[in-house]
């Protein structure tokens, strides 16, 4: 099991920026493959972005163009960098991590951060 913090949310005007961070703890953090969904208030957990350990890497239809996720392996850390933010962003966004086979369903990924709040106002 490897363990996650997330960092980097807040409120920002829409067409802003963020990035978010991931710090990992644990043992072989190359080995795994990292992942960023978000939950707004009433909707289910959506896939937002992975990054798998072989270097692929995936997006939500609803970020791409505007989100990218990028990994420091000697750091352990996963970032999440998002730009031309909307409203319809705002969400807890939570790190997560799998050592699965490829996958965008939350179900794959067994560890799970604490998420970090991302507010966009309009």
């Amino acid at each position: 099991q490897v363990q996650l913090v997330e960092s980097g949310g807040g409120l920002v005007q829409a067409g802003g920026s963020l990035r978010l961070s991931c710090a990992a703890s644990g043992r072989a953090f190359s080995s795994y493959n990292m992942g960023w969904f978000r939950q707004a208030p009433g909707k289910e957990r959506e896939f937002v972005a992975a990054h798998w350990w072989s270097g692929t890497r995936n997006y939500g239809d609803s970020v791409k163009g505007r989100f990218t996720i990028s990994r420091d392996n000697v750091k352990s850390t996963v970032y999440l960098q998002m730009n031309s933010l909307k409203p319809e962003d705002t969400a807890v966004y939570y790190c997560a991590a799998s050592r699965g086979s490829v996958s965008s369903s939350a179900a794959d990924f067994g560890s799970w951060g604490q998420g970090t709040q991302v507010t966009v106002s309009s």
